[in-house]
């Protein structure tokens, strides 16, 4: 049924918006229906091109609809006659009540749509497979595996890798130990802050095999920009082999992972969340 209805919205998406994107030059792939969006590499991803999509068939919805009335008006009550006055509305109080109820009705609507999906996927739970403490510093981050005890870092000239095993859930939790950062991954179409003094934390099932860029969103200083680092979705071979070169490198323990809330630490196991 889910299906049915997500291919039903793409029709609506390109039959509304066929010819903005022609227009643009956008060829009708599967870029096409998440206009511009990457394809998400994640479990959770979907949700987010769906409820992409649903906010642009509202806005073209909206949009084709002004234009008709904005058109319509012009046509319909144009001047005809040099000296003519034309008819003056005032104090409607339907038509006053009409265009401030509607608007309100659709913000209203997008916002309950966009907090259900934004508190499925920053859901908590007990299925996740492993912890990465993500630290974000001025100017690059570091990766503490916190369940198998070794950690990458790396520098504004050296981009660090993050690995992550194919369809297994990963708890990220972030933690700064200077200034407000942002933990983005595109392909994953997912970002949170990485604010000192917080631990925010969020889960994400990579599915798809791949090496995908990832930086800080954050403006956080001098060298922001070469904030980079980059993710491996791997099989859990190629992940196991990773983690032991990193102990083989000396790698093992954790780096410090900033300011956190008083009270409160780094995830130790999958059984104390």
């Amino acid at each position: 049924m889910l299906r049915g209805l997500r291919m039903k919205k793409q029709a609506i998406l390109a039959l509304v918006s066929a010819p903005v994107l022609t227009a643009c030059g956008i060829v009708a792939d599967n870029e096409f229906t998440r206009l511009g969006f990457p394809a998400p590499a994640t479990k959770e991803g979907d949700g987010i091109i769906d409820l992409w999509q649903g906010f642009l068939i509202t806005a073209l919805l909206v949009g084709l609809l002004v234009i008709g009335l904005l058109v319509y008006a012009s046509i319909k009550f144009r001047r005809k006659d040099e000296n003519e006055v034309p008819d003056q509305v005032r104090y409607n109080v339907p038509l006053e009540l009409l265009y401030t109820v509607v608007p309100l009705i659709i913000v209203l609507v997008l916002f309950g749509y966009t907090a259900k999906e934004q508190n499925k996927i920053t859901a908590l739970t007990e299925d996740y497979t492993h912890v990465v403490n993500v630290v974000g510093f001025r100017w690059s981050w570091a990766f503490n595996y916190i369940d198998e005890n070794v950690y990458e870092s790396g520098t504004p000239g050296v981009v660090p890798v993050l690995y992550l095993p194919v369809n297994e859930k990963t708890r990220f939790e972030l933690s700064s130990p200077d200034v407000i950062h942002s933990f983005w991954i595109p392909d994953f179409l997912f970002k949170m802050d990485v604010v000192p003094g917080a631990l925010n934390k969020f889960e994400l099932t990579p599915d798809k095999p791949g090496t995908y860029i990832g930086r800080c969103a954050e403006l956080c200083g001098q060298d922001h920009t070469r904030m980079l680092f980059s993710v491996k979705v791997v099989t859990r071979a190629e992940y196991d082999n990773y983690i032991n070169a990193l102990k083989v490198k000396g790698q093992t323990g954790m780096l410090p992972p900033g300011i956190l809330p008083r009270g409160e630490s780094i995830t130790n196991a999958r059984t104390n969340s």
